[in-house]
């Protein structure tokens, strides 16, 4: 998944507030046939006159066919995190995922190409304090999910992990009330749902995808 090819469109994903916290599904029209944005906003102006955004998939949606997994993680070592939160560090975080791939396999892979692939990402942020260590810090999920230029954008999972640390630098021009740095972890699955259905799901919120053991010979 190249970054430098990817934009979204309309869902306002605001702030999480939980454990574990996903994207809500409102969204704004699109053309017909073609399904509503992921968020109303856009990466940048030439994305959006061109049309590019992940759109939300159809009700239900599960995926069942795991194709491609990446991993990255983005760091912020500066700002308000009581206005921010912890939102710059996730953005980053997915680009460096997303940005060093490419999957032209998507378009023979999935059924409807890349255009109909499903996208879960999944978030690793450090807690919000000391008071609430099973709360992540908040994110504002409308700029995750417009980074992605195509493509069928699921509830995006946030779950507490990450890491803060110290850097020795406080910057008052840039917000800064003390030195702690927030790195956040992000997961990026790519694949199709076939339609069919485990009667186990597993964990909450995890996709219901298929594994393969070496032990069966895979």
């Amino acid at each position: 998944m190249c970054a430098s090819a990817f934009a979204a469109g309309t869902l306002p994903l605001t702030s999480t507030r939980s454990k574990r916290s996903t994207s809500t599904s409102t969204s704004t029209k699109s053309p017909p046939g073609r399904g509503k944005f992921a968020t109303n906003e856009a990466w940048s102006e030439e994305w959006k006159a061109l049309g590019f955004g992940a759109r939300l998939p159809p009700p239900d949606s599960q995926m069942t066919n795991l194709l491609f997994v990446q991993t990255g993680f983005g760091v912020d070592q500066h700002g308000d995190r009581g206005r921010d939160g912890a939102s710059k560090a996730a953005v980053r975080a997915v680009r460096n995922a997303i940005e060093f791939n490419s999957i032209p396999g998507m378009i023979e892979a999935v059924p409807g190409g890349r255009k109909e692939m499903l996208i879960h990402v999944k978030l690793g942020v450090p807690p919000k304090n000391e008071a609430t260590p099973l709360e992540p810090m908040d994110i504002d999920l409308t700029h995750v999910a417009k980074v992605f230029p195509y493509g069928r954008l699921m509830p995006i999972q946030v779950v507490v992990g990450g890491l803060l640390f110290p850097t020795g630098r406080i910057v008052h021009e840039l917000g800064d009330k003390d030195d702690v740095a927030i790195c956040v972890a992000a997961s990026v699955s790519i694949g199709y749902d076939s339609g069919e259905r485990k009667t186990d799901q597993g964990e909450e919120n995890e996709v219901p995808h298929k594994v393969y053991d070496t032990r069966d010979g895979y």
